[in-house]
């Protein structure tokens, strides 16, 4: 008896100490969180370093942003339930007079009119899966319409790019002739380099062409009409802004920027928009009011007008 007691409390003593290597179920919980936020951290850490050595990783980046951006910029921005009928109202003011745009420019009603006047949202009549999210409507016209909430979101979001990049290290073009005064007038204030003409083959990809550049960042006026750009771009790994309308094709574009891409006034305004808000990421203007240059100023001119 006295033996089979003995050999009962050594088991119960053994039974004790393998208990005490286990932990309380709270603190042994508390642990794996701490250890789970830690490799988190360290994960962003090493996913922040990956960035900043990889050009496509850029991009990546980007299209992050987007989707914040958007959000923010839905709550805040409305339309009128007016313009249903004809798709842009064309009542309001023109650009083209400097007090007029001035006093537009201090309230942002006015200025939500004044773009919404220069047809920035009105598509065409055809629609690719890749822009279907930025489409609202047809008017009864047959023409898409564009949700100009998320084009200003994504103007916004673009800005924020171009304002961490060295900006003379920013490509813009446009094979559109209309799209060539509102890039000269973008690059002029911004300091941007504009590529105008004939695209040559080979500039972002061939070292040993006279005006072969590296850029950091290209911008495009319609991805169709500048495949050539878009596809060396996205060969050399450099992230792509394009202006696009309801039916362009947006497979290799990072950051899609929703407009009327066809008409002299849109495009005038696309990139007015793109320039005010550059200039403020970049300190040189801190309200709108402060813009240097009108819509009007962007707008390419026609041969009579020219007369």
């Amino acid at each position: 008896m006295n033996m089979k007691s003995e050999e009962l409390d050594s088991t119960h003593d053994s039974n004790l100490n393998n208990n005490n290597n286990y932990s309380d179920p709270d603190v042994e919980k508390e642990e794996i969180q701490n250890t789970s936020l830690g490799n988190e951290q360290s994960t962003k850490e090493d996913s922040s370093e990956q960035v900043n050595q990889d050009g496509g990783s850029q991009a990546s980046e980007l299209e992050k942003n987007v989707e914040l951006d958007e959000s923010t910029t839905n709550t805040e921005t409305t339309t009128s339930n007016s313009e249903d009928q004809g798709g842009e109202n064309t009542s309001y003011a023109s650009s083209a007079n400097p007090d007029e745009t001035s006093d537009s420019l201090e309230d942002p009603n006015n200025l939500e009119k004044m773009i919404l006047s220069t047809g920035i949202r009105v598509g065409t009549p055809i629609k690719t899966k890749f822009m279907s999210s930025f489409i609202t409507r047809a008017n009864p016209e047959g023409l898409y319409i564009l949700d100009i909430s998320k084009t200003l979101a994504r103007i916004d979001v673009a800005a924020k790019f171009i304002g961490r990049t060295n900006i003379a290290n920013v490509a813009v073009t446009s094979a559109r002739e209309y799209g060539k005064t509102p890039i000269e007038k973008f690059c002029e204030l911004t300091g941007a380099r504009g590529i105008f003409g004939r695209f040559m083959p080979g500039t972002f990809t061939n070292p040993s062409l006279p005006k072969y550049l590296e850029p950091e960042i290209v911008i495009v006026t319609d991805p169709q009409a500048d495949e050539q750009a878009v596809l060396e771009a996205t060969r050399a790994g450099v992230p792509v802004i394009a202006l696009s309308n309801s039916d362009n094709i947006t497979s290799k574009v990072d950051l899609v920027i929703p407009s009327n891409n066809r008409g002299r006034k849109a495009l005038a305004t696309v990139y007015w928009l793109l320039t005010k808000e550059v200039l403020k990421k970049q300190g040189k203007i801190k309200s709108d009011s402060e813009m240097p240059m009108t819509i009007d100023d962007f707008e390419a001119k026609l041969v009579e007008e020219l007369i």
